[in-house]
């Protein structure tokens, strides 16, 4: 099997915040391996802008650093990286006031024909306030693109006035919501998996399937970002986004065709679909100290925090789908492993000719996002050998390493894939304005209700599964949780 790699048309990206870890950590290396795979025209251009006063080589002092750091000094190919210097440029701008932008303009100008796109990898605050200037300067013209990351919003009203401010500068039709999540190869493979193959979308109701489990398990914990983080908490940092996203793709209608706003109708369908959430199936936990790690409140410096590192919710899906089939998502810091799946557990056949069925053998499809990205499937068969029927459960395990084999090497990166889909001026991997609303307008009520039990999270263990109230979750319902793995 061969990859084909088209390449895009001429751009100039600017971005904001160039000089910031995300940047230098997954932006700037992206788009070189992108340059490697033979995607990135010669006469494109990445322009840096920040407050920091550098000059163009400066930059690029930086940005080689920086591929050095995060690819391996090793693993760069010296032609390759020379081209790509070369095509990095920076621009001293003042985001919350006027120095720079006219610069900005006249280099950007000096190729009208170029696709512009604006990466705002910023402070959240100063989404609406750069877009404002890009477009009060005529620096955005009305085919530019601008991408914005999460957070988007804090809650249902920051939500709605950060689209607010976005659409008065830009066409809902040029605006990137990025979430790296459905960036990933194997995000994309669920939809191939349900929508492309005979096998799975007649059973992918509620007819055949007893539950959906969505994990997305961190070995690490807050340290480093516990300011940050300790105002936002697990429910807004990720469930609001990246499990909502992954439960989307997974109950979703199939689209018309694979295009972005019917793919996003579909999933704007299911979060309006999303029945309030009971305050018995919701859980929060926050990890304490063990004899070598710190707890929650030590690493967020906030003694007397209440902020979750921890959540698990029973979900229910209001349509004929899956009228009846819960939905139970997790996710949580210092946990036992790093891990991020979906697994669709199918029903038990409604007869059992085998008394020596194996305990909790049920058919399950699983999606491995990370890490060893693939699909296993586990059945039941017979186990080889004399001394009657004797069965085990056993996996189809698909990883995309052994399946597509040297191929898998090059397989970009959530953010490779989603910068060249910016160029492209494919949305279908983005978030809506509207669909940021709905998530929020159902999250916000679960927020409220914490809030005013006023509950301290429940303690777990770090390196552990998560609280002992996530267990019982499933318990009650004569169900458990998946082993996360190590």
């Amino acid at each position: 099997m061969v990859s084909r790699v088209i390449p895009v048309d001429p751009f100039d990206l600017v971005i904001f915040g160039a000089t910031g870890d995300l940047a230098r950590r997954k932006i700037l290396p992206g788009l070189y391996r992108r340059m490697c795979a033979g995607q990135m025209p010669q006469n494109a251009r990445i322009i840096g802008a920040a407050r920091s006063k550098l000059t163009d080589k400066g930059f690029r002092d930086m940005v080689r650093e920086a591929l050095e750091t995060f690819i391996g000094k090793d693993a760069l190919d010296k032609d390759v990286t020379k081209t790509f210097l070369g095509q990095l440029h920076y621009q001293h701008v003042d985001a919350s006031g006027e120095e720079g932008w006219a610069d900005l303009r006249t280099r950007l100008d000096e190729q009208p024909d170029h696709i512009r796109a604006f990466y705002l990898s910023v402070a959240p605050f100063l989404f609406g306030e750069i877009a404002g200037r890009l477009s009060s300067t005529g620096i955005a013209t009305s085919t530019s693109r601008i991408v914005v990351e999460k957070p988007l919003g804090h809650d249902l009203a920051s939500a709605q006035a950060l689209n607010a401010q976005l659409s008065q500068c830009f066409d809902e039709s040029q605006v990137y919501r990025i979430d790296h999540y459905l960036g990933k190869e194997t995000v994309q493979n669920l939809m191939a998996v349900r929508f492309a193959n005979a096998l799975f979308e007649p059973l992918w109701n509620a007819r055949h399937v007893d539950h959906i489990q969505i994990t997305v398990s961190e070995s690490l914990g807050v340290g480093g970002r516990g300011a940050y983080y300790d105002k936002s908490g697990a429910m807004r940092d990720m469930v609001q986004n990246h499990l909502m996203q992954l439960l989307c793709l997974t109950a979703m209608e199939p689209p018309a065709q694979y295009s972005a706003d019917y793919v996003r109708d579909e999933k704007l369908k299911v979060i309006r679909s999303l029945e309030p959430v009971k305050p018995a199936d919701t859980v929060r936990g926050q990890y304490r100290a063990t004899a070598t790690e710190p707890d929650y409140c030590t690493d967020a410096e906030n003694p007397d925090s209440t902020t979750e590192s921890y959540v698990a919710l029973k979900v229910h899906v209001a349509n004929w789908r899956w009228n009846g089939t819960p939905f139970y998502l997790r996710t949580g810091k210092k946990l036992r492993g790093r891990m991020s799946e979906i697994a669709v557990v199918f029903k038990e056949p409604p007869h059992s000719l085998f008394p020596t069925l194996p305990s909790h053998a049920t058919n399950s499809l699983i999606i491995r996002l990370q890490p060893d990205e693939g699909i296993t499937l586990r059945m039941t068969i017979k186990e080889p050998g004399p001394g009657g029927m004797r069965l085990v459960d056993v996996p189809l395990d698909m990883s995309f390493a052994d399946a597509l084999g040297p191929q898998s090497e090059g397989m970009p990166d959530a953010y490779e894939r989603l910068i060249m889909d910016v160029i492209r001026g494919d949305q279908t991997l983005f978030m809506r304005g509207d669909e940021v609303e709905a998530a929020w307008a159902w999250t916000d009520p679960i927020i409220a209700e914490w809030a005013e039990r006023a509950r301290k999270p429940q303690p777990y263990d770090a390196g552990g599964s998560g609280p002992e109230d996530a267990l019982a979750l499933l318990h009650r319902d004569g169900r458990r949780w998946r082993e996360i793995s190590v």
